[in-house]
């Protein structure tokens, strides 16, 4: 019998980036920006208080992989670099992490997509959340291994199974990869075929399974001028696979146990210091009432103690006002 708790992973900038912009103009009496850190307080607490029986861990992209650039060097050059203002808020969103005792995962030249692939295929016999709204990790989805995405609000989650992939996208979640290489992906700077969609895509698979089918049998598919481009699109759809579809062979440096993946209680205090430092004061009561309580065992994650996050900001005392936002 499997008495592992189901892992939460949750693909860290996606969301990090998400919550920077969602929360705009929010900083503290001396300037310092605290949008992302606001917002990705109020994710924690949401965390905290709607999903208490995981474990998981917050998985970081580290560098781009030497693979990937390897066969197209160009793969998320269109990126702009981070933001000023979230890059000075980094550090402290990495502490509220580990204090509200999220373990961190990352690895050097691994992205965090192709680390939660490897956890899932790994951890094989553990059901798993996918807290991101990235299209590539819909490949990952089956009956064991689910995605939690963002809703446009931003007050909650929808739930991503088999099913639902299949109406969101029109292929099974196995032909993920075998859509985004006929659309391409703009955000990772990954053309696409010329003139095919979404809708195309997703007609085309429905007729020829895959790829390799389509190239292989290409009079299956059914109109001529499109059996051209693809047919012409040969060596870009093969290089556009290989991009696109995930590594699930962890690095040889990761050693990965189901400790690793243990979630902790919170160390409220070190929360509260965080939150004064930045002038968060929708928050402070909140958080207040949680630092008075915390002894108490609020649900079953380790009674052991831990040690305060090492970047606990300094306490500081503030009387700006600042207008409580409800983003989570």
């Amino acid at each position: 019998m499997n008495t592992t708790k189901p892992f939460m992973l949750v693909d860290a900038y996606s969301q990090i980036f998400r919550m920077f912009y969602a929360v705009r103009a929010l900083s503290s009496s001396t300037g310092e920006p605290s949008n992302a850190v606001f917002a990705m307080t109020k994710f924690l607490l949401k965390l905290y208080d709607e999903y208490p029986d995981f474990d998981g861990a917050f998985v970081f992209d580290l560098g781009r992989p030497p693979h990937r650039l390897a066969l197209a060097p160009l793969y998320k050059a269109n990126r702009p670099p981070m933001p000023e203002a979230l890059k000075q808020q980094m550090e402290t969103i990495r502490s509220l992490i580990t204090a509200f005792g999220w373990p961190v995962i990352q690895q050097q030249d691994w992205e965090a997509d192709d680390l939660i692939a490897c956890i899932s295929k790994k951890f094989s016999q553990t059901k798993i959340m996918i807290v991101s709204s990235d299209k590539d990790l819909a490949q990952l989805v089956n009956d064991r291994v689910l995605m939690l995405v963002p809703d446009q609000t931003g007050k909650g989650f929808s739930v991503r199974g088999p099913e639902q992939v299949f109406e969101k996208f029109g292929v099974s979640p196995q032909q993920i990869p075998d859509y985004l290489a006929i659309i391409g992906d703009s955000a990772d700077n990954i053309p696409g075929v010329n003139g095919a969609g979404p809708k195309t895509a997703a007609q085309l698979i429905s007729q020829c399974g895959s790829i390799h089918n389509m190239l292989e049998h290409p009079e299956k598919i059914i109109r001529e001028k499109l059996r051209t481009k693809i047919l012409d699109s040969k060596d870009l759809l093969q290089k556009n696979m290989q991009l696109i579809q995930l590594v699930q062979d962890p690095p040889a440096e990761a050693v990965w146990t189901e400790e690793t993946f243990h979630r902790k209680m919170p160390d409220f205090e070190a929360v509260f210091q965080i939150a004064q430092h930045y002038e968060l004061k929708s928050l402070l009561g909140n958080l207040k009432r949680r630092l008075e309580t915390s002894s108490e065992k609020r649900f079953s994650l380790s009674s052991e103690p831990y040690a305060k996050s090492s970047a606990s900001v300094e306490n500081s005392q503030k009387s700006a006002s600042m207008e409580q936002m409800n983003l989570f």
